[in-house]
């Protein structure tokens, strides 16, 4: 009988390999032989408090379609997000509700496409939802977009988004970085460790943007954010707060904030249908070359040891594009 290997979390919350039972889908769930997944800094955040399986990135092949689900079939090639409501994709089966899933490109590989669900969805949210801007192609040309921490995961689909939708991008990273920026459509990239340079957020004029994407801690920020945002600019983040924040200095500029959280659709069951649609129209973006995939490594093994390699990697905080892990 086939087991399902699987990656969990030991009581002290280290990475420790099992064999388990293959799930049965729910009526409304597929279930996926698992091909590729990623790591994310959600994951190294979560396995501090939890001992389930993670993993919020996956690409598989369906093996059987609930009793409910009409729009996929054994065989489809899929992609997706998973939840925190169900065991993640660091297992070779796993059960995903069919609403938050997507037929996958066909035009790259499996390692890049599993490095694209979380980080899409978070990006497309953020700036087409979330900030209100129009997700399509060139209909907000004249736009400015800063976007603090720009070479990481979100900030490199997120730039290729916005570019895709018009906007000229300005981007923040440490200046190794700026190719991988301009390689991911920003217009001017900004060294964000030199206070001296002329291309830092300091040397940039007052009411500069219409939207600012904070994707690193906003409270170091939240003073400049609110000189170069424009009057009745967009404000959004997605990285949480551990002190109360000041909002007091975009008032007079009546200039809106944003959370972005990529989970709670699927948390409190609110529209989850839309991240399949999203992720449906990421699919089209990359197989029509006009977004490209950021993973920039790849580990061959659902293994402990690549596990604790990525994510020693990651607790660096200097890694550019997406880690992946091909099964």
């Amino acid at each position: 009988m086939t087991t399902n290997h699987q990656i969990q979390l030991d009581t002290e919350h280290n990475w420790h390999a099992v064999s388990g039972e293959i799930p049965t889908p729910k009526p409304e769930e597929l279930l996926i032989k698992v091909r590729a997944s990623s790591v994310n800094p959600v994951d190294l955040k979560r396995r501090a408090s939890t001992t389930t399986i993670l993993g919020y990135d996956g690409y598989g092949t369906v093996q059987a379609v609930g009793a409910t689900v009409t729009n996929f079939q054994p065989g489809d090639v899929v992609f997706y997000a998973g939840s925190t409501q169900i065991d993640g994709s660091f297992q070779h089966y796993q059960c995903v509700p069919a609403a938050i899933c997507a037929l996958a490109p066909s035009t790259i590989s499996a390692a890049e496409i599993a490095g694209l669900p979380l980080v899409s969805l978070t990006a497309y949210e953020l700036l087409f939802e979330k900030l209100g801007f129009t997700a399509e192609q060139n209909a907000n040309r004249g736009k400015q977009l800063l976007i603090i921490n720009g070479a990481g995961g979100v900030g490199s689909i997120l730039s290729q988004l916005a570019k895709w939708a018009g906007f000229t991008v300005t981007a923040t990273s440490s200046l190794t970085h700026f190719d991988w920026l301009k390689t991911n459509g920003v217009d001017h990239p900004l060294d964000y460790h030199s206070p001296s340079s002329l291309d830092n957020l300091a040397s940039l004029p007052d009411n500069t943007f219409d939207a600012i994407a904070v994707l690193y801690d906003i409270e170091s920020y939240l003073q400049e954010v609110a000189r170069l945002i424009k009057p009745f600019g967009q404000v959004g983040t997605i990285v949480g707060n551990t002190h109360p924040l000041d909002l007091a200095p975009l008032k007079p500029k009546s200039a809106s904030f944003s959370f972005e959280y990529m989970f709670t659709k699927t948390d409190y069951q609110f529209q989850t249908t839309s991240q399949g649609a999203i992720l449906q129209q990421i699919a089209r973006l990359i197989d029509a070359r006009i977004l490209h995939p950021i993973t920039t490594a790849h580990y061959t093994g659902l293994t402990v040891a690549n596990l604790q390699m990525i994510t020693d990697k990651l607790l660096t905080g200097h890694t550019t594009g997406k880690q992946g892990l091909v099964y």
